[in-house]
């Protein structure tokens, strides 16, 4: 008897796809909110509707797995992230250490380091204004701003502690962007932020990314209604 996969059906790759690929239209999938947190990836219809083998579709889980876009619970199998109120608040505190940190170095930052931080938000606002950027690009450019702040420290440990904190993050902030549509705001927000930074005003920039970070623990909490 035939079975049918309805909620897999708006993905597709082509036949003879990689691991990469397969991946990658899930995780456009999750970032687009076509498979919502808390949807059971589950092997066999995500082989059925991709037309891909199973041992492809798991190596394709385990990626989302690392990346934080999925978990996976003994004797349930995988599913989107769902994220939670405490742990949002948890990376947000845990950033606001690491790009303060940035943003305290900023005196003896090289010149790449910090001419990054502008062209970081230059991509981000770039991308915002085409109105063609997806939410994962637009995720993506988001949080390479912030990485940004915390390069300036010169610690490549600090970075990846970070890039290892916005792995956590990103699917909230992305399903904030569908949600409240604001995407244009959200990117200009960090304007004062980097012009309080090339005026040297250190005190005024730390102060600001406080109040950032703050705002945007409360705005994921509340957008998405976590507990």
């Amino acid at each position: 008897m035939p079975t049918a996969h309805h909620e897999f059906d708006s993905l597709s790759v082509e036949h003879a796809s990689t691991v990469e690929r397969v991946t990658a239209e899930l995780r456009r999938a999750v970032f687009e909110g076509e498979v919502e947190s808390g949807t059971p990836l589950r092997e066999l219809a995500l082989a059925e509707s991709l037309g891909v083998s199973r041992p492809t579709v798991r190596e394709a889980l385990m990626a989302l797995v690392a990346e934080g876009l999925a978990t996976r619970e003994p004797n349930r199998g995988v599913s989107v992230a769902t994220p939670r109120a405490e742990s949002v608040r948890d990376v947000c505190a845990a950033r606001w250490v690491l790009e303060g940190a940035g943003v305290r170095a900023w005196p003896g930052a090289t010149d790449d380091a910090r001419k990054r931080v502008r062209q970081t938000l230059e991509a981000y606002t770039t991308a915002v204004r085409s109105g063609q950027a997806s939410y994962e690009e637009l995720n993506e450019r988001h949080l390479a701003f912030h990485v940004s702040l915390v390069e300036l420290a010169g610690s490549p440990r600090l970075v990846q502690m970070a890039e290892s904190l916005m792995d956590e993050l990103k699917l909230a902030l992305a399903q904030v962007d569908r949600v409240r549509r604001n995407a244009h705001d959200q990117a200009e927000s960090h304007e004062p932020l980097v012009r309080l930074l090339e005026d040297d005003d250190l005190d005024g920039a730390y102060e600001f990314l406080r109040r950032h970070i703050d705002d945007a623990a409360d705005e994921i909490v509340e957008a998405l209604a976590l507990t």
